[in-house]
């Protein structure tokens, strides 16, 4: 049995801050969607949602609301909530589904309708939870771990604030060619560097904003696709969740302290890094086969952690590429060529959905003024809270 699946069809709302329910966000992506892969929507068999996040809770039940939304019709529906990488999750749902011969045709939808500002807890007091644990103990926001994230880069490669700000540039860059992004308006370094220091050394223009969107993707079998009339689609190739290796030595969001490392050593690679290299071995590809790559840039810093976790280059040489404009559209290897959240901004269960979206569109060729020519090969690459990672490869 192939380990592929066929993605038929992709479809986005724009990002912005619309005001409006995340249940008519979701569904219009799942329509586009629908369109786009030329789908009846009642030939659907399942529909895989990813579940809005609250601070470390569920917010809906999203496979059910949208199948509600888009009109009863039997379909199985299933939920799946990992943070911010649900999206991943929820494709992965749905390629097993697929695979086991359960369904030949799965809507995936993600869609959210975020809080303004930062993602703040819950009310209550809840001391088995590290996501309310980190407020309450440490006080310590999302930005506040971006900026530590960017202080030991800073510590151990010698990297600067105008390093990080190049990672903005090159990405609004892209996301003004992007008619889905939020932000569509080319910026300077020095523009990234007047705007407010929100946790030293990340300025406003660092940190990606909350933003209110959604994405949906139809999958299916390889089999379904050649009947549908689908000669050459776009694949999904390898779909990688996996969780961190104990010990972890180095603070992630959201814990507060780190593993003990007196008895067992640590593993020469990250966690971020075992992400990527799961699905490129699932794949049967590395780094140098890729063509493009989308990966999570909650801040400029991080962005370029992400270069060296997916195997672009060596520790430390993250800034080198950005530089270089290596990782520009037009460069060796383009990196968040949809605009990123720097452009976007975070609607949690749909971002990695969208970031398959663009893939999809960039290795069919119709990406337009934002095209890398001849996409063939593309990976994604998110992290979602409390260990679970997000990583797609897709193929043309």
């Amino acid at each position: 049995m192939s380990g592929e699946v066929a993605v038929l069809g992709a479809g986005m709302h724009p990002w912005g801050k619309w005001g409006r329910s995340f249940v008519q966000y979701g569904t219009a992506a799942a329509r586009a969607a629908l369109a786009d892969a030329g789908i009846d929507w009642r030939q659907v068999q399942s529909v895989v949602g990813a579940d809005t996040m609250r601070c470390g809770y569920p917010g809906y039940v999203a496979g059910a609301t949208f199948a509600q939304a888009l009109g009863w019709q039997g379909a199985r529906v299933s939920s799946v909530y990992a943070a911010c990488a649900s999206g991943a999750q929820a494709i992965n749902t749905a390629r097993s589904q697929i695979l086991a011969g359960m369904a030949d045709v799965v809507l995936v939808v993600g869609a959210d309708a975020a809080p303004k500002g930062f993602f703040a807890p819950a009310g209550g007091d809840r001391p088995d939870d590290p996501d309310w644990l980190r407020f309450r103990v440490l006080g310590a926001t999302n930005p506040a771990y971006f900026a530590l994230y960017a202080r030991r880069r800073i510590a151990l490669y010698g990297e600067s604030a105008e390093d990080f700000a190049l990672v903005k540039v090159k990405n609004a860059a892209a996301g003004a060619l992007n008619p889905n992004a939020r932000y569509r308006k080319a910026v300077s370094a020095e523009e990234v560097a007047a705007s407010a220091v929100v946790a030293d050394p990340l300025r406003l223009l660092d940190i990606c904003a909350t933003s209110d969107g959604a994405a949906a993707l139809v999958l299916s079998s390889m089999d379904f696709a050649r009947r549908h009339g689908a000669g050459e689609p776009v694949r999904i190739r390898a779909v990688s969740t996996v969780s961190p290796t104990y010990p972890r030595a180095v603070i992630d969001l959201p814990d507060i302290a780190t593993d003990s490392a007196a008895a067992v050593d640590p593993l020469p690679q990250s966690f971020r890094a075992s992400i990527a290299r799961a699905a490129y071995e699932e794949a049967g590809i590395g780094p140098e086969d890729l063509s493009l790559a989308e990966v999570y840039d909650l801040s400029t810093a991080l962005e370029l952690e992400w270069y060296e976790d997916i195997g672009l280059c060596g520790a430390g040489e993250g800034a080198k590429l950005v530089r270089e404009g290596a990782t520009a559209l037009g460069g060796r290897i383009p990196v968040n060529v949809s605009g990123g959240l720097a452009s976007f901004g975070e609607a949690v269960p749909a971002q990695a959905i969208a970031q398959v979206c663009e893939l999809t569109w960039q290795l069919r060729g119709m990406a337009g003024p934002r095209q890398v020519p001849g996409a063939r090969t593309g990976i994604t690459a998110n992290q979602g809270l409390f260990g679970h990672g997000s990583a797609v490869v897709a193929v043309r």
